[in-house]
């Protein structure tokens, strides 16, 4: 390929093309809002009045008063400015278009998950509370039933995860859908779609979603189309466009692997390869996920089905006759109870939020956490710091190499309280901890896609698997203390030392971290 081939390529390729489109959309607000200002006597005072009536709406709305917050300081600062910025881009739901159109999909879903009574009974006969009342607010929220006949192997890193992948792939009989918010061409994926292709060739109904915006940077343009000359159905999650719109804040953020509605992955883990350290992004990445085998893989069939569906236009009713059809019990070595769960922007109800609270507020022993993230807003702080001063060992993993400096910025400046009231915090010092878990008293463990941040509370649709008295809670235990052994404490005493510019950016961060 010539040089001048190779830089039109650089040039004109997709992410470029929407980076100059976006670019340009941004100069012209930019030069919209400062050709108002120079009107200052008659825009700057209509702006200002306008700023009022908007932060009187944005305070009596039922958003997050986090983000309540980060805005009114957006549109105080700058008047101009912010109340259009606002206007165009700080509603934090999704349009009533989009919830309109999904609904009938997310109402289908829960009819296909209904719920045995059997089940229900016996968890509430031997955990009658708090555990029986999580469930209940599960079922009703999270749209996905409660499940007793399923075995759950906890997969501490990505290479674990490669592995077992690769081994069940090779099983599949019936269908293979995968959902994933960013997929990228190397070792793991390539590895995969050769599977994938083999399969589609001997019936296998392969279907593969991926997040446009997650795979901007690690996918070509219309891959989607190169997928399917292979014979592999797929589906792209809200398409990127170089038009700057608050729709493209929701995105497909789970991490869903299935395979025959016998077997199921979810956690962490993306299929690329700094996820199974094939190469150093950010120095050693630590995360983790969760296989399913039994009753329970479901709700994420239906799950995967529920957004297919939802993609391709086709009717809410239309899906595949088996799961009409209801499931024979099979004996699958499994004990204790196991709630898969989705998050949906769509429905005003933080489930992923309230899964977290819940095992914080009910923790009586400990409660161990690792998160890349740590945006969280008071009320999670309230838990956090309540639950320690309460006598409950809390501790949370964060990175010590970030992927986003100021993202990394925020989660440190949520260290010196917490440390003061008793939380502890730790630092994984070889690189990036991805892993998104919670586990506590030896009972109750959730492994999922859902960060502790704004985003994954309020804008992305994610997943997770809510787990009760089940085998693999020892193990997310024990990988748990395992990787504290790699980790640096960080004291309250360390927070005091921190220079006090840093301390001055941190905080400045801090205040619009829901917007971020």
């Amino acid at each position: 390929m010539s040089i001048l081939k190779r830089l039109a390529k650089k040039v004109f390729n997709r992410t470029a093309v929407c980076v100059f489109g976006i670019v340009v959309q941004m100069g012209y607000f930019a030069s919209l809002c400062l050709g108002l200002g120079f009107c200052y006597n008659a825009s700057y005072l209509i702006f200002q009045a306008l700023g009022v009536v908007v932060s009187m709406l944005i305070i009596n709305s039922d958003i997050n008063p986090s983000y309540k917050i980060a805005w009114i300081l957006v549109i105080m600062a700058l008047p101009i400015f912010g109340v259009m910025f606002y206007i165009f881009f700080g509603n934090s739901s999704s349009s009533n278009r989009l919830r309109k159109k999904m609904f009938p999909y997310i109402e289908q879903e829960r009819l296909l998950l209904s719920q045995n009574e059997k089940i229900i009974k016996k968890l509430a006969e031997t955990e009658p509370f708090p555990i029986a009342r999580q469930a209940e607010y599960l079922t009703k929220f999270g749209g996905c039933a409660v499940y007793d006949n399923t075995k759950s192997v906890y997969l501490p890193s990505g290479e674990d995860k490669f592995a077992a992948l690769l081994v069940e792939l090779e099983k599949a009989r019936t269908f293979i859908y995968l959902e994933y918010f960013i997929i990228d061409e190397g070792k793991m994926w390539n590895s995969i779609l050769d599977i994938l292709e083999k399969k589609a060739k001997q019936g296998v109904d392969v279907r593969v979603i991926y997040d446009d915006i997650g795979c901007l940077l690690t996918l070509p343009v219309k891959y989607d189309r190169v997928l399917e000359q292979k014979g592999i159905k797929c589906r792209v999650f809200n398409k990127f466009k170089p038009f700057i719109s608050k729709k493209m804040n929701n995105r497909d953020h789970r991490k869903i692997f299935i395979i025959d509605d016998k077997i199921a992955f979810t956690g962490g883990i993306n299929l690329a390869d700094e996820y199974i350290n094939e190469f150093e992004k950010h120095g050693h990445w630590k995360d983790s996920a969760v296989m399913l085998k039994g009753q329970a893989v479901r709700s994420f069939t239906v799950m995967f089905l529920t957004m297919w569906n939802y993609l391709s236009d086709e009717k809410p009713a239309d899906y595949p006759s088996y799961l009409q059809i209801p499931q024979i019990p099979e004996k699958n070595g499994g004990d204790g109870f196991v709630i898969p769960y989705t998050d949906s922007p769509l429905d005003n109800e933080p489930v992923g939020e309230n899964v977290y609270l819940n095992i914080i507020n009910n923790a009586q022993k400990y409660v161990y956490i690792t998160t890349p993230y740590l945006v969280i807003d008071n009320e999670m702080q309230n838990a956090l710091t309540l639950a320690a001063k309460s006598g409950v060992d809390v501790r949370i993993i964060t990175p010590h190499v970030p992927d986003k400096w100021y993202v990394h910025a925020v989660t440190r400046a949520h260290y010196r309280k917490l440390t003061a009231l008793g939380v502890k915090i730790y630092e994984y010092v070889p690189g990036f901890i991805h892993s998104k878990s919670f586990v506590s008293d030896d009972t109750t463990a959730v492994v999922g896609t859902i960060n502790l941040d704004y985003r994954s509370f309020y804008l992305h649709f994610e997943c997770a698997a809510w787990l009760y008295k089940t085998d693999c809670i020892s193990d997310i235990k024990r990988d748990f203390l395992k990787t504290l052994d790699e980790c640096e404490e960080v004291t309250y005493d360390d927070c005091l030392s921190v220079n006090i510019f840093v301390r001055a950016i941190r905080a400045v961060l801090k205040l619009f971290s829901p917007l971020m």
